[in-house]
């Protein structure tokens, strides 16, 4: 496995100790000292494989980075990790919230980091491989379409992040069976991460906003779970 690395780390100390730890592991990488740059650096060619990305930054937070990261047209689909000092479950949700794949609080492991980095890879490169083939997932007049990472609703484009984008699959490809929390943290986010299942509440509750009226389509299951509806007309109006 290999890829190019952006390390966004104001601490000069703690970015070359992450950029030979990363290059060490066989990756490319590229360092960035303020969000301005990260920006700059996320849009070069070739485009990173993933992100990491320090939250406290000189001047702007790594939250509206991250943001502005997702909204991207070439940005929107790079994994993200955000490492900071903030450990509070609120700032771990409001990373998530935005779009971040993992959140890694300091001090950290740089093993355990590397082994987290090596485990979105590993699942980015799945999901790549399943799109290679031409495939539409159609759910009444809600349409996935796999090679072009597009949801469409009645034929308009609803923008989610890759790992709503995974969710939204999932849930699919799973139509009337039950999904726990903890099932669909191991599988969409492919990482037995330090995270909790409120997290995945938090995720369905915005991919539901997203899909306007076919966010009835999931059902809570509570003490469980979520399903997808099996037949759109099981929706009660």
């Amino acid at each position: 496995m290999s890829g190019l690395i952006l390390i966004v780390e104001d601490e000069q100390d703690l970015a070359k100790t992450l950029d030979y730890n990363i290059r060490r592991d066989g990756f490319e990488t590229r360092c960035a000292l303020t969000g301005a740059e990260a920006l700059e650096l996320a849009n070069q060619e070739p485009l990173p494989s993933l992100v990491l990305l320090d939250l406290m930054l000189p001047d702007m937070s790594g939250i509206e980075i991250c943001r502005q990261l997702r909204m991207g047209p070439n940005t929107r689909g790079i994994p993200i990790i955000i490492l900071t000092a903030k450990g509070e479950e609120i700032d771990r949700v409001v990373g998530f919230e935005v779009g971040a794949d993992d959140y890694v609080v300091k001090p950290f492991s740089v093993r355990e980091l590397m082994l987290r980095i090596r485990a979105i890879l590993r699942r980015t490169d799945n999901d790549q491989v399943q799109e290679e083939a031409p495939d539409l997932l159609q759910f009444n007049e809600l349409t996935l379409d796999l090679p072009g990472h597009r949801v469409t609703l009645n034929d308009e484009e609803i923008r989610l992040t890759a790992l709503e984008f995974r969710l939204l699959r999932t849930f699919l490809t799973r139509k009337g069976r039950v999904q726990t929390r903890e099932a669909l943290l191991n599988d969409v986010w492919g990482i037995k991460a330090d995270v909790t299942t409120r997290t995945v509440d938090t995720h369905v509750k915005r991919l539901r906003e997203k899909l306007k009226t076919a966010g009835s389509y999931i059902e809570t299951l509570r003490g469980v779970g979520y399903r997808w509806k099996e037949k759109p007309d099981e929706v009660e109006e």
